[in-house]
């Protein structure tokens, strides 16, 4: 078993008006870190941030669903205030699904719900379709929790990949932290993410940089910007998606992902076509890619009532209603 442990933290900030505890977990590297909110023995639910972002991404949502589940959002590896992987190791989905499975283990959760944005999200559909017995619910926001991609890109991208980190892990003597002042910090981080108002950096820059003499430097790994050295073709995805046995709501922001992010032609109707076999729920709301951080408010009443209609103590009881009315 893998030790988990808490230390309380309270945060006083007009975003977050619920107390937060630290998590930490060990991991052979190092240790894994987030947020958790709730009472110990509240529903469980694991929140997933996306790609370089952490997970203070969830820190405006939280307060705005029921105050009796217990919500833990983890900082994947390479992001936030959780350690970096070693030296040499690349960052990849299974990797991600690895630590997601590391993460309940520690937790003791046997079932429990997911809400997971952009890359998390991704990480959430692989980990629902390896672990369908696990998990009860998948929220799935602004991404549809598969990316697939060509076969003949896939081995370029994996090229690319692998050469990527040999050059990087070649130039040791060359790398240095950059130091910037905290709004140079955020001008940053808002250019390379144009959805985050000005309030939602903030809150993610709380655990995006740590001070330095000088300044601030960026506390996410370089690598995670080296091209991804596993992808999965449109036909894995599809079969993932078939064996993913949680209800999933899929929420799509109007303004939000994939109106910058184009599939192949032909990928994105496959991808829903499919989803709509498993009966997903999709909603489409106003809003852009961090809809969930930015304005919170305008999803918070339609992720509670799915989440509430479809618990595990819910389906474990129709399920025994249904075993009953068979007798």
């Amino acid at each position: 078993m893998l030790p988990a442990f808490t230390s309380l933290r309270h945060c006083a900030t007009t975003t977050m008006r619920r107390a937060a505890s630290e998590f930490r977990m060990t991991v052979p590297w190092g240790e894994m870190r987030g947020q958790v909110w709730g009472p110990s023995n509240g529903r469980p639910v694991l929140c997933l941030h996306g790609w370089a972002d952490n997970c203070g991404t969830f820190n405006t949502l939280v307060p705005l669903l029921p105050k009796d589940w217990r919500f833990v959002a983890i900082d994947f590896p390479g992001h936030g205030l959780s350690s970096h992987r070693p030296d040499g190791c690349f960052y990849s989905f299974p990797l991600y699904v690895a630590d997601v499975r590391r993460v309940v283990e520690a937790l003791q959760w046997k079932r429990f719900s997911i809400i997971g944005h952009s890359m998390g999200g991704n990480v959430a559909g692989i980990f629902s379709a390896l672990y369908p017995e696990m998990v009860d619910a998948v929220v799935l926001l602004d991404t549809y929790g598969f990316l697939p991609t060509q076969v003949t890109e896939m081995f370029k991208n994996m090229r690319k990949g692998v050469n990527d980190q040999i050059q990087y892990d070649n130039k040791t003597e060359e790398r240095k932290e950059k130091v910037y002042t905290y709004e140079k910090a955020k001008g940053r981080l808002r250019a390379a993410n144009p959805s985050l108002s000005d309030q939602s950096a903030d809150i993610l820059l709380e655990r995006a940089v740590r001070e330095v003499e000088g300044g601030f430097v960026f506390t996410r790994d370089f690598r995670i910007n080296l091209k991804n050295i596993v992808n999965n073709n449109m036909e894995q995805c599809l079969h993932m998606i078939s064996v993913v046995k949680a209800p999933v709501m899929i929420l799509l922001a109007k303004d939000g992902l994939f109106k910058t992010f184009t599939l192949p032609n032909g990928y994105l109707d496959k991808i829903l076509k499919s989803w709509n076999d498993q009966k997903a729920t999709i909603v489409d709301v106003e809003g852009d890619h961090h809809i969930h951080l930015n304005k919170p408010e305008s999803v918070a009443s339609i992720i509670t009532d799915f989440l509430q209609s479809h618990s595990s103590d819910k389906t474990e009881s129709e399920s025994s209603n249904n075993k009953s009315s068979k007798l």
